[in-house]
């Protein structure tokens, strides 16, 4: 299976609705007129995921003075995520997409390298959609360390 087709910039973001931790149906339209970051992880409790989950939960604050939500969607259940929230004291929601029809809409799902052999599977990547629900900024097979404050710096140019 080939990588997905890439969103970017100035593209309309595909529409979603998937439930979260508590089984509660989150859309992308509940975000209309502020921005959301949307971001894209493979598993929750896993050492690149944990530290991606727990550098924008420690700049929440920030965020949320910047007017944005954060949103993780993983392939895990809900169950999962609960005890993954609760671990780590997390505090935005993360939403479940087991069949993946979210991931694969926004290029996040696909082939990638992992330890040099080729699987196919979640494709770390995040989204900063604007009030509109447009992308501003797309990135891709990123690096979880760090990645929360690149993220605040680009919402900070995008306010600018």
């Amino acid at each position: 299976m080939a990588s997905m087709a890439k969103l970017e910039a100035g593209g309309k973001a595909p529409d979603f609705s998937l439930p979260d931790q508590d089984g509660k149906s989150v859309a992308l339209k509940d975000f209309k007129g502020a921005p959301v970051v949307v971001y894209f992880y493979p598993a929750d409790d896993t050492p690149g995921c944990t530290k991606e989950a727990c550098q924008f939960n420690e700049n929440l604050s920030a965020f949320s003075r910047a007017g944005a939500t954060v949103v993780g969607i993983s392939p895990d259940r809900a169950e999962k995520h609960t005890k993954f929230r609760t671990k780590y004291g997390l505090t935005f929601p993360l939403l479940s997409d087991p069949s993946h029809g979210v991931m694969e809409a926004y290029g996040a799902w696909g082939e990638k390298t992992m330890y040099g052999k080729k699987t196919t599977g979640t494709i770390r990547s995040t989204f900063l959609i604007d009030a509109k629900g447009t992308i501003a900024r797309a990135w891709y097979n990123v690096r979880a360390d760090g990645h929360a404050a690149k993220v605040l710096e680009e919402l900070g140019a995008l306010e600018a």
